[in-house]
């Protein structure tokens, strides 16, 4: 059993899935069984945002189905072409009890079959078995889907039998377990064992990673493992809240790639004529090598001095970016991310809100602040994957004393299940509309990871200079103690010189130098640049798929933007959520912290912001994937909440009718101080926003005919609104639902 422990506030929460499952709501005891089923299953991020969008919305439906003002998501309705009929079923005497037993039923026969060909099914089954039956109490040998009779269970295996069948139309290709259909890689793959020679690859492509040799008779190498490319047409599968106007549909690969929100083009490795580091890719790739050096306790790579880098990691000094800052520009990636010392610009929040006093600062070693991050967001192996982390942290949310079960922090208090399943429609669809972009992005563009960029451009030689040796327009920039030249003497030229005048890195030595994971460690040290290894463990390495755009950031923006909505509030409950870590004891693959450290957030888009810079210390990612993820994630978070909120509010379908007409746009959304109303008519009066409990909270008459206006809208909370346009008969004209940040 995995136990996760989290600070929130002033209080520490600690929870052991299943173990308590009478204190939650029945929503969430099926969540608990599905993260740890996703923890026992390889690491799809694609799969299970997907696996969490399909039970959270059928959990949500057998809420929604006795409220007398929600909408069900799938449940009697046409989803995507998609008939869910439902005749409907008696009003249950005891309506908590109902949904007890048609969430149970349903999630017991969904995640039975989602989890059939796990590799660790002949556990994980029986785990969900006996929560199912043991301590529930229900009958698993009850298989019928006639709800005719009222029969509550019925209709609980009928909704997943429905989910099912859908789930083999969405273009998941799920019925041949995910395979890919027509994606192939361009590069040969990186055999890992060997350091052979990668300079003949594309470098602007993706390189497969080979794990492990068998030499056969003709002498030629074969990769035991090679992980294919986990999913490059999901662009495909059926979505939440993404719109077909933001779909654009690419067939110059050899197959349709369909891209939503497409970002455009990464960056690509130019000729250098003259400092290799101008070209906007070297320089990505470089930053990359470069902050592998703050990965252990080390000499300082230009003063040479034993004295580990300390930092401040408190609030008081980390969070606080706004998004609207976001690089564009080359010059603008250079000023944003330091390229030496690590991290990004961000100043810090000056007090917390919740308390008003200044969050206290913690000084700790840079190394073990990076080797932690890349460890506790990699959610890897033996993780729920980034999307069920971020569940696990909307769980500890949903814990705390301190938040108020209101949503978007208005109106009325809810009960757990109905706040469960609310939070869980919402971020399950950011989540799997989050892969969908992305990993449409990830098939189209196809972009080189960091360790095969910076394994090519080493073995080319240098970019900086054409009077030094091992010149090459492709090679690696020079940088005066991070990246350098091997002469005569030094400790990595070879018995015979063989190795002058190629590339050398400072940089963490990889798993090479790790016999004893608790013993050993690899530390920081000149290596050849073409033995570069990211900050990970030597079985997994890097993620079997495309860098572009970062997973983890689009992910994590999305999931952040979700719980700002949900609770009304963009900190965590006290103004900060933390997580212990201790000394020793945390890293899987040496040893580490060399001290006890806690994590700490104010807000939850600076946990979401900590989340990139881990992948780029980690290795994983080149800030390039890193920015345009988060843009699309915010995008995304505030479109899935919006649409959730519909649902939740019973007005899916009207709103949808309104949005079709294309007389009316409300701008920018979400929005600040400033709200501009165009219209293609002269005929509106005025125009009232609505909060989510049907207060009316502002009206502004318009000029006669006005087409279009601004208004102030600082007198407005941060929330959700519905802004009623009116005629000048008083008749309405139109719905729009806006966020105000």
């Amino acid at each position: 059993m995995k136990k996760i422990t989290f600070l929130l506030g002033v209080l520490m929460i600690s929870l052991i899935p299943n173990e308590s499952h009478s204190q939650q709501s029945i929503a969430r005891e099926w969540n608990e069984q599905l993260l740890d089923a996703i923890r026992s299953d390889f690491a799809r991020p694609t799969v299970h945002a997907r696996n969490l969008f399909h039970s959270s919305a059928i959990m949500y439906d057998a809420w929604a189905i006795f409220d007398n003002l929600a909408e069900t998501v799938f449940l009697g309705n046409t989803y995507a072409g998609f008939n869910f009929e439902f005749n409907g079923i008696a009003t249950p005497a005891d309506i908590d009890a109902a949904r007890h037993e048609i969430i149970s039923y349903a999630m017991f026969r969904l995640l039975n079959h989602r989890f059939s060909n796990s590799p660790n099914a002949n556990t994980t089954l029986p785990e969900i078995e006996t929560f199912f039956t043991t301590d529930l109490g229900y009958d698993k040998n009850f298989t019928s889907t006639d709800y005719s009779t009222n029969s509550y269970a019925a209709l609980g295996n009928y909704m997943a039998e429905k989910i099912i069948e859908f789930g083999e139309e969405d273009n998941s290709n799920e019925e041949n377990l995910y395979e890919n259909q027509s994606y192939t890689p361009s590069n040969p793959p990186l055999i890992l064992e060997l350091y052979e020679d990668n300079t003949s690859i594309d470098p602007n492509a993706w390189q497969p990673l080979a794990f492990d040799v068998f030499i056969g008779q003709s002498g030629n190498p074969f990769p035991l493992d090679t992980p294919d490319f986990l999913s490059p047409e999901w662009g495909e599968v059926t979505p939440f809240c993404l719109e077909t106007d933001d779909l654009n549909i690419y067939t110059d690969t050899g197959f349709d790639c369909y891209v939503y929100n497409d970002p455009g083009p990464p960056v690509y490795i130019q000729n250098s004529n003259n400092d290799g580091i101008d070209d906007p890719y070297k320089w990505h790739f470089a930053l990359v090598a470069a902050w592998s050096s703050h990965m252990a306790p080390s000499k300082n790579p230009i003063t040479d001095v034993e004295e580990p880098v300390m930092i401040d990691i408190s609030p008081a000094t980390i969070g606080n970016f706004n998004s609207q800052d976001f690089p564009e520009t080359f010059e603008e990636y250079k000023s944003f991310y330091d390229f030496f010392n690590g991290g990004d610009a961000s100043s810090g929040h000056l007090t917390n809100p919740h308390t008003g006093q200044p969050y206290a600062p913690q000084m700790v070693k840079r190394s073990d602040y990076a080797r932690v991050l890349a460890e506790f967001w990699a959610d890897g192996p033996d993780s729920e994957t980034p999307p069920g982390h971020w569940y696990t942290i909307m769980n500890y949310v949903s814990d705390h004393p301190l938040v108020e079960k209101k949503m978007n922090g208005q109106g009325s208090v809810l009960g757990d299940l109905e706040w469960d399943v609310k939070c869980y429609l919402a971020l399950g669809g950011a989540m799997h509309d989050s892969a969908v972009t992305t990993w449409g992005i990830k098939g189209y563009y196809d972009y080189i990871r960091p360790i095969s960029a910076i394994r090519y451009m080493a073995g080319k030689g240098q970019s900086s200079d054409s009077n030094l040796p091992s010149y090459d327009p492709h090679g690696i920039p020079l940088v005066p103690g991070y990246i350098e030249l091997i002469e005569v003497g030094d400790d990595l030229a070879g018995d015979n010189d063989e190795n002058v005048g190629k590339i050398k890195i400072f940089a963490w030595r990889g798993p090479d130098f790790i016999s004893d994971p608790t013993t050993d460690l690899a530390g920081v040290d000149w290596i050849l640049g073409e033995r570069w290894w990211p900050y990970q463990r030597g079985t997994f390495v890097t993620p079997p798929f495309a860098g572009y755009v970062s997973g983890h950031s689009t992910f994590s923006r999305a999931a952040a933007e979700v719980l700002t909505l949900l609770t009304g509030d963009e900190f965590f409950p006290g103004g900060m959520g933390t997580f212990d870590i201790t000394q020793n004891d945390f890293l899987v693959f040496e040893p580490g912290p060399s001290e006890n450290m806690t994590l700490q957030w104010a807000t939850y888009k600076d946990a979401s912001d900590q989340t990139s810079l881990s992948r780029i210390w980690g290795g994983i990612h080149p800030p390039i994937d890193d920015i345009r993820g988060r843009i699309i994630g915010e995008k995304i978070g505030v479109e899935a909440f919006d649409l959730a909120s519909n649902y939740f509010n019973g007005e899916t379908l009207e709103l949808q009718a309104f949005n079709d007409n294309a007389l009316m746009q409300l701008y920018p959304v979400p929005f600040n101080d400033k709200l501009t109303l165009k219209s293609k008519s002269d005929n509106i009066s005025s125009i009232e926003f609505y909060n989510i409990t049907g207060k009316l909270m502002f009206s502004k008459s318009m000029q006669s005919g006005s087409q279009t206006e601004t208004f102030d809208m600082t007198s407005l909370a941060t929330g959700m609104y519905f802004a009623k346009i009116l005629s000048s008969n008083n008749d309405l004209i139109e719905v729009k639902k806006v966020i105000k940040k």
